[in-house]
């Protein structure tokens, strides 16, 4: 059984919609207790960072995902969800997130190209396998962002693509992981990449 968070900061029907789509168990937890018995986590998001990871606290959901994630649980952030697993961001101040991987999530430099980034962009695979196996060398995915992580452990950086500077755009470490783009706006890549995260061993 999988579980998306819903602390009313993220997309969460057609992440959903792409779940089910795939034969998985899906439901949406609203309070932290309907996490209990999940085999997984999703955690998508969309917007600013310091208001999401603000509405994910107030929703009690910061403990109960932290020690799911210490607890071996699969746990994969989409999007703002695959920020807040680092341990700040610099977007309209200075937010604290999760702490659960190293590094930090900041603005694109201003010099550099059009903000926000929207489109169709490249991942190029750093570390094969587990949840990128199957994805081709340079395959394609959809982006929506101004803020990128900068991975404070390079060997936590699955994927980076290029938008004037190369970013860590997928990560992983032991049970977590997280995606930049979009995987349900991503097609048959991002489906693919959802497929091996649904039939991760826990």
């Amino acid at each position: 059984m999988i579980a998306i968070i819903d602390y009313g900061a993220g997309n969460l029907r057609s992440v959903r919609n792409a779940l089910r789509h795939l034969g998985a168990d899906v439901i949406t937890a609203s309070t932290p207790d309907q996490l209990n018995g999940a085999d997984k986590i999703v955690l998508p998001g969309v917007g600013a960072f310091g208001a999401g990871i603000n509405a994910l606290r107030a929703a009690g959901f910061e403990e109960p995902l932290i020690d799911a994630a210490g607890a071996g649980v699969p746990l994969i952030g989409i999007c703002l969800g695959m920020q807040y697993l680092f341990e700040s961001s610099d977007e309209m101040g200075d937010h604290r997130g999760l702490g659960l991987l190293p590094g930090r999530v900041t603005r694109f430099p201003a010099d550099g190209p059009k903000v926000p980034h929207i489109g169709w962009n490249q991942l190029y695979i750093q570390r094969a396998g587990g949840l990128l196996d199957g994805i081709a060398p340079d395959s394609y995915a959809y982006f929506v962002h101004s803020y990128y992580v900068e991975a404070g452990d390079p060997a936590d950086v699955l994927a980076t693509t290029d938008y004037g500077i190369v970013y860590a755009s997928v990560v992983g470490r032991g049970n977590l992981f997280g995606i930049q783009p979009h995987p349900e706006k991503s097609q048959s890549v991002g489906l693919r990449i959802l497929r091996n995260f649904v039939e991760m061993q826990s």
